[in-house]
């Protein structure tokens, strides 16, 4: 399987993907933990059936240390023991900031006052950031139906 579109041949989807990383570089160097940008890139990608994402998250956050009985209950973390509760606000918050469509007034203010209690200022911007980019990533993927399975860690950095 191939996908509709590479986003690394073609001039102007690589002149995009070279911005959407640069921006992804602000959140990947703020003080959010790393441990929570995968989880949170990873749940997102779920929902929004990104296979190529969820591939190469779960195989980044595996990479870094992070456990497969982690990685397997992410899809259900509500009903999971392992997250911490900051962890379970940032998912919860990358649950509702996926699926604002769903909900018609936006995020809901206990969601984004239980995130507040855990991350601070420069935290939270980068928690927004990373719900916006990982969608953005997301997006261009199924829309160019990027296959998935074949990722390595650190394939593109």
């Amino acid at each position: 399987m191939n996908a509709r579109l590479d986003f690394y041949s073609n001039d102007t989807a690589l002149k995009f993907a070279k911005y959407i990383n640069s921006a992804g570089k602000v959140i990947s160097d703020s003080t959010l933990p790393a441990a929570i940008q995968e989880l949170v890139k990873i749940r997102a990608s779920q929902i929004n059936g990104c296979g190529f994402c969820t591939d190469m998250h779960t195989k980044d956050a595996a990479h870094a240390g992070e456990t497969s009985v982690r990685l397997n209950l992410v899809a259900t973390w509500r009903e999971a023991t392992v997250f911490t509760d900051a962890e379970r606000a940032a998912l919860e918050l990358a649950e509702q900031g996926t699926r604002i469509a769903d909900a018609a007034g936006g995020v809901p203010d206990e969601v984004w006052a239980n995130a507040a209690k855990h991350f601070d200022d420069d935290q939270l911007a980068a928690l927004i950031g990373l719900v916006a980019l990982i969608n953005t990533y997301n997006r261009m993927n199924v829309i160019a139906a990027t296959p998935a399975g074949s990722y390595t860690p650190g394939q593109f950095g």
